[in-house]
């Protein structure tokens, strides 16, 4: 069902202005590596940019470096070699506060504070950032609004919701401070199969009206497909391909096949259209 995606349901790439760039990306990543401190190598020589506006997805197995690409960006993980520029500044120049301030950022465990109410939670960065109260609780509701959510569930705690309406919750705390940059690590992944078909979707939906540019990571070819503007597959820590959703399923390399054909996602895609 997920993968009955016409080409005008995706995201379209968004051309912007900035005075801290001079093309359409916005990261890149430059030769970069990641080792262990025992010498293992995660990452090798990646070379990728994200355009802005675009929906990125990185796709790949488990250990094929796709989390640890995505922990660069916001330097929960710093480079063994090669840089990563934000908006056309090397990440390493970025205040580190305020390079996260300026990438949200959803995992798959959602990561709320259980103490914390949804509203509370939502307001965490608007708090640090010390916005007026009635500015912060006006963004509270705008965002819960924006990701299908009743302004009533302000009062509640994490444990008080559904894994779906935590995870709209995770996606408006991501939001808060309305960053240009997302960052998703399968925050879809740990839902039912319908919940999680409902929030891709609804998901796209949001991209469309907030245009943001998004690196999101998930091992499922379906929902790349789905959501993707462009899949890029890692191997081994190893870019094997970027291209188009179509592109992907044309694409004659070995290993792009072998994923084709364990989703059965050519037939399905081709099938649905």
């Amino acid at each position: 069902m997920m993968s009955n995606v016409s080409p005008r349901d995706r995201p379209r790439l968004v051309e912007r202005s900035s005075p801290f760039m001079t093309d359409n990306s916005a990261v890149k990543f430059r030769n970069v590596s990641y080792r262990l401190p025992d010498g293992r190598e995660i990452l090798r020589d990646l070379d990728l940019v994200v355009r802005r506006g675009e929906i990125l997805v990185l796709l790949g197995r488990s250990g094929s470096g796709k989390t640890t690409a995505l922990k660069l960006v916001n330097r929960l993980l710093e480079t063994s070699g090669g840089d990563i520029l934000i908006e056309e500044r090397n990440s390493r120049d970025w205040d580190l506060i305020q390079l996260r301030r300026h990438i949200g950022y959803a995992i798959q465990e959602v990561g709320l504070f259980p103490h914390y109410t949804v509203a509370r939670n939502i307001a965490l960065v608007p708090s640090i950032e010390k916005w007026p109260v009635a500015r912060t609780d006006a963004r509270v509701q705008e965002l819960l609004k924006l990701v299908g959510l009743s302004g009533e569930i302000g009062p509640r705690y994490p444990h008080q919701l559904s894994g779906g309406q935590r995870q709209r919750v995770g996606v408006a705390r991501a939001l808060a401070a309305d960053p240009p940059i997302l960052l998703m690590d399968e925050p879809f992944g740990a839902l039912d199969p319908l919940t999680r078909s409902d929030l891709q979707r609804e998901f796209l939906s949001l991209q469309k009206q907030l245009e943001k540019t998004v690196l999101f990571v998930t091992h499922d070819l379906h929902e790349a497909l789905l959501l993707g503007s462009r899949i890029a597959l890692l191997e081994a820590g190893r870019l094997v391909s970027i291209s188009s959703p179509k592109e992907f399923l044309d694409s004659q390399d070995s290993l792009v096949k072998k994923y084709v054909q364990a989703f059965g996602a050519g037939d399905q895609v081709r099938g649905g259209k």
